[in-house]
């Protein structure tokens, strides 16, 4: 029987990690990506002895994905976790940095004794904070509120302010008000509905039994983990894994479903123009919902509205090496973040050689500064010039920097980041139901089901299960 044939579109994390789902399961797979190297957004640049990371640096443990991938991949001994004198963040409050209050995790409270001690917060912020064991929960008929609204009904406003809202742009790069809390932090949702409050609901999680891999993952990582090599190391080894593909530096113009069922993808080579078809029993694409819409407003344009729906912020990574004499402060921590009620231009700053060897040179330390998002995408469209200048000016007034950087790297993402605007898990309800219809279609990767590296990979290989559970009778016809 002739194989069956996909055709993966995009060749981010979300695309590798389809095309080896289906390869596994004896698909003959092409996999069409434009640009001239694979990986997405993820990318890791070697020079010098500096190591520099171009978007994410490392991936969250307690979820199992990335780190089976991993280890399936034959790189379990490249894992480390952040170095345990760096496990903390600061926050930086009236040109201060101040300790995340210890046990304190995005939304839930953990510890009373260091809510009590810490200084970022005033004392009524700290009674406050304390109080929200006794804030009354929404009421049932609510299935959704803004992360804005949710953490200052819950924690008060200056909690908000001065913790959570720097906290929450360090990961998605989002307006707070707009921000779905039943989509990006459902767990914190959920804590409310079934514990009452976020201290009862943190303190239940913590009394409860580990599953497996989460004990085996958090004692040897501890929250997040990265490879020794860089996160390209993770790209090239499920590019070595894929070998067996069909590979194309190509841009998909137009797909055509079939009447048998199957696919038409028009593809045009990247480097020629060249324009060619291929024909397949499935595809999955694995590139932002927006080129999705696009691709699929000939086919279902209910589909792809909801799609277009989907918006998307951008950012600039302003990567700053320096020699140790010339930064006063330990950079004793993962790195601080910034509340917007500082007034600055930056959202966080990231101390790569404190989490993780080998980032910097012996006698160096090794920073990323991160600008930008939703609430200030200006700041992230200034020349390079302009851009190192304001990294400069803000490491140096908030880290005691006195010389110059020693390595300059800015990397800009423009709309890379989706935004889980409020109402977005009905949004992905209305999508899942149009898919219905298609199951010889797939989407995938983050602008669906989470940002975090552990759901792209999962959301790749998802979609391949899908497209293989619908797949029945021959291959599409070629003539």
């Amino acid at each position: 029987m002739q194989p069956k044939r996909a055709v993966v579109v995009g060749g981010g994390l979300a695309g590798l990690a389809a095309t080896e789902a289906l390869l596994s399961a004896g698909w003959t797979t092409t996999l069409l990506e434009p640009a001239t190297r694979l990986g997405g957004v993820i990318d890791t640049v070697r020079r010098d002895g500096w190591l520099v990371e171009r978007s994410a640096d490392s991936f969250l443990t307690a979820r199992p994905e990335a780190v089976a991938v991993v280890e399936r991949l034959g790189l379990a001994g490249e894992l480390i976790g952040i170095q345990p004198a760096a496990r903390r963040a600061l926050v930086c409050r009236r040109g201060r940095l101040h300790p995340v209050p210890a046990g304190f995790r995005l939304l839930a409270p953990g510890r009373i004794g260091s809510v009590l001690s810490s200084r970022l917060l005033s004392p009524a912020g700290r009674l406050r904070l304390l109080a929200e064991r006794w804030v009354g929960r929404r009421p049932e008929t609510v299935d959704d509120e803004s992360l804005q609204s949710f953490a200052i009904r819950r924690l008060g406003r200056e909690t908000f302010e001065w913790l959570v809202q720097p906290l929450v742009a360090g990961i998605w790069t989002a307006d707070p008000s707009r921000l779905s809390m039943a989509a990006s932090c459902p767990e914190f949702f959920e804590m409310e509905r079934m514990h009452g409050s976020l201290w009862a609901g943190e303190a239940a999680r913590l009394a409860a039994p580990r599953r497996t891999t989460e004990q085996a993952s958090g004692a040897r990582y501890g929250q997040f983990a990265t490879l020794a090599g860089g996160m390209r190391e993770l790209v090239d080894s499920l590019t070595r894994r894929i070998s067996a593909a069909t590979v194309q530096r190509a841009r998909v113009r137009r797909i055509e479903r079939l009447p048998s069922g199957g696919w038409t993808v028009d593809a045009e080579d990247a480097a020629t123009g060249s324009a060619h078809p291929l024909f397949a029993d499935a595809v999955v694409l694995a590139v932002p919902a927006t080129v999705a819409a696009g691709l699929l407003a000939g086919i279902d344009a209910p589909l792809a509205d909801a799609l277009r729906g989907i918006e998307y912020a951008g950012s600039a990574i302003v990567s700053l090496g320096f020699a140790r004499e010339d930064v006063a402060h330990p950079l004793d921590a993962a790195g601080v973040v910034v509340p917007r009620s500082e007034g600055r231009r930056i959202l966080a700053a990231s101390f790569s050689s404190s989490k993780f060897p080998g980032r910097a040179p012996d006698g160096h330390v090794l920073m990323r500064v991160f600008v930008g998002g939703a609430l200030d995408p200006d700041v992230a469209a200034l020349d390079d010039t302009a851009l190192e200048s304001l990294a400069v000016r803000e490491v140096g007034s908030l880290l005691g920097v006195s010389g110059r950087p020693r390595l300059v790297q800015i990397d800009r993402w423009a709309g890379a980041m989706p935004q889980y605007h409020l109402g977005h898990v009905r949004r992905m309800e209305r999508i899942e139901a149009r898919l219905q219809a298609v199951p010889s279609l797939a989407l995938a990767g983050s602008a669906y089901r989470g940002v975090g590296i552990p759901q792209v990979l999962l959301s790749g290989s998802q979609a391949a299960d899908r497209v293989m559970r619908a797949a029945s009778g021959p291959a599409p016809r070629t003539e």
